[in-house]
């Protein structure tokens, strides 16, 4: 079963415009190194680009990652146990999320995301899969506190963050999404987190800038997305997708690069960039156990269990909110 239209936090102005999403374009691209959260590149167009993403042959973080979850369904049902309220960070189509809640046996499903109309179609498309389980979809953005539905009020929480999708982010960003998390969830729950390992160098990249060219369209249907809702005139012919390995912070980067000089507005604001200069829309960090550790630790999660695909390429880790102590 599902609730028939999930609640809506998002705030928008009087033409429909995500107040949140014009902020951030305006700010990052007034910056010396131009600048878009990653979180952006999820619009209905840019989710179905992702999910277009995981499919092609270089993209191994889901093909790895869903071995963990089919493989793994006894240990995940001892350690996480049944009766608890999935709250899904960033749903997307819900692909993987059928291999856990068939493995734990929750008493209720709920799926937060930004991206509105992809997220409830993805909910009921769930819901037909899981007849009896309550799915109750939330459009809101999880980098703040959210307020759970009141059915799941009373029920212990498990977070489900699959994808590496924490690696999107810098180390104070994820600290505090870690941080908010365990306030939206509460004291008692546990948190379920996919981590892309470090590797070779020529698989990373490859696994960004792909032959088929599917990467690329995901990160300029960022400036497509710019034009459409805040007015802009982003000339996207003249931006070509770059992937780059950064080895001192760990971590693929992807830009928009300037293939020519350009003028172009947004929201009434212009902008200008030179040729070669670049719009910085996404990181993707890498792990080791050291510093996957470190992260949950610092975000208010203690680390229980890991597991492993068998070629080692990426990390499913099991956390509790971690008790508040006074001193070490």
């Amino acid at each position: 079963m599902t609730s028939n239209i999930g609640l809506k936090l998002v705030d928008r102005d009087e033409g429909g415009v995500d107040r949140a999403f014009r902020a951030d374009v305006l700010d990052g691209m007034s910056e010396a190194q131009k600048a878009v959260p990653a979180r952006w590149l999820y619009d209905d167009a840019g989710s179905q680009l992702f999910e277009d993403i995981t499919r092609i042959p270089e993209y191994y973080p889901t093909r790895a990652e869903t071995e963990i979850l089919e493989r793994r369904g006894e240990e995940f049902a001892r350690l996480i146990g049944p009766g608890r309220a999935v709250v899904e960070f960033g749903s997307g189509s819900s692909v993987k999320t059928p291999l856990l809640l068939r493995a734990i046996n929750p008493a209720a499903y709920v799926p937060l995301d930004i991206s509105g109309d992809f997220l409830r179609a993805a909910a009921d498309d769930l819901a037909v899969k899981f007849p009896e389980l309550p799915v109750h979809p939330v459009e809101a953005d999880f980098m703040r506190k959210v307020a759970l539905p009141d059915g799941v009020a009373g029920m212990p929480k498990l977070g489900f963050f699959p994808g590496s999708t924490i690696g999107n982010m810098v180390a104070r960003t994820a600290v505090d999404l870690l941080r908010t998390m365990r306030e939206t969830l509460g004291e008692t729950a546990r948190l379920l987190i996919g981590m892309d390992l470090i590797k070779d160098r020529e698989v990373l990249e490859a696994a960004y800038d792909d032959a088929a060219g599917v990467t690329a369209q995901f990160n300029l249907n960022l400036a497509r997305r710019i034009n459409r809702e805040l007015a802009g005139t982003i000339p996207v012919e003249d931006l070509r997708h770059v992937a780059r390995w950064n080895d001192d912070f760990a971590r693929i980067e992807m830009h928009l690069e300037a293939k020519r000089e350009m003028e172009f507005e947004i929201a009434g604001r212009g902008f200008t960039m030179a040729r070669g200069e670049t719009i910085h829309t996404e990181n993707s960090h890498k792990f080791d156990q050291r510093s996957s550790a470190t992260l949950l630790l610092a975000g208010g999660w203690t680390p229980m269990h890991r597991w492993t695909d068998a070629a080692g390429r990426f990390s499913l880790i099991l956390a509790e909110a971690s008790i508040p102590r006074s001193a070490p």
